[in-house]
């Protein structure tokens, strides 16, 4: 089986990919430079054992990160306690096999370009993913699965940890819909809800709206990212929510790696 590793600003996620390229299980911790690989093997045993699996069933690592710092101690837990060595996104043999037309390709985050080839996989056309993270990406796919370039917006969560941090007189809240449908709220938290959320929409929606505009074709909205469903929920705005298209993306990157690989 494969294990695949998405290591974000906020979580790194792993997951158990089947020959077939279904994902059997899935896990997360949080994003920590310093955790060692005994710490994260200790951790994924234990879990692996409650789904009836052990790290004997793990034939292949496969890790897309951007948190460089990170890598060294993921790729020591590879080929400590899996006994492989980790093959890293975007490089040999696990190029992207994709186009990047962009001015700097290699600055590109390595999420961005394996979510840019699951979501070729999903969809005809052109395409734009919105992920919702660290930050809020949007990003052009063509119909040829060509990463077109994109944009990028302070994430949900970071606003309003920002929000309450800067002013004295907020409290936190829960990132979650305002209970009615107004836009003029009544009392603090209220307000707070309506703007994080109805704020966000208005962004999104402006985005999608300026993007389609520039691409001047038919176009699927795909979102991924741990807010995405809460926003379908009530908004509507994509055409598909993929909770696991990183990972989806990083078992394909495996599956078209390099016939000697």
């Amino acid at each position: 089986m494969l294990l695949a590793i998405d290591n974000g600003n906020t979580n790194v996620k792993f997951a158990l990919v089947d020959d077939s390229g279904e994902i059997v299980c899935r896990w997360r911790i949080a994003t920590d430079a310093r955790r060692t690989a005994d710490e994260y093997a200790v951790w994924l045993n234990q879990l692996a054992e409650m789904e009836g699996y052990s790290r004997k069933d793990v034939t292949a690592v496969v890790i897309a990160t951007v948190v460089p710092r990170a890598l060294h101690n993921l790729q020591v837990l590879a080929t400590k306690y899996f006994g492989v060595e980790a093959l890293i996104a975007g490089r040999a043999p696990v190029e992207w096999g994709i186009a990047l037309k962009v001015d700097e390709p290699r600055a590109l985050g390595a999420d961005r370009a394996v979510n840019a080839i699951s979501a070729q996989a999903l969809e005809a056309g052109d395409k734009i993913v919105i992920s919702f993270g660290t930050a809020t990406t949007f990003d052009h796919i063509d119909a040829e699965g060509a990463y077109r370039g994109g944009s990028i917006a302070t994430g949900v969560s970071l606003s309003l940890d920002a929000l309450y941090e800067a002013a004295a007189m907020l409290p936190r809240i829960a990132i979650e819909p305002p209970p009615t449908a107004s836009v003029i709220g009544r009392d603090t938290v209220g307000q707070m809800q309506i703007g994080i959320y109805w704020g966000y929409v208005s962004m999104i929606e402006g985005m999608l709206a300026r993007m389609k505009a520039e691409i001047g074709r038919p176009v699927k909205v795909i979102a991924t990212g741990g807010l995405a469903a809460l926003f379908q929920q009530h908004a509507h705005l994509f055409d598909r929510v993929e909770p696991d298209l990183t990972l989806k993306g990083i078992a394909l990157l495996y599956s078209n790696r390099r016939p000697e690989a």
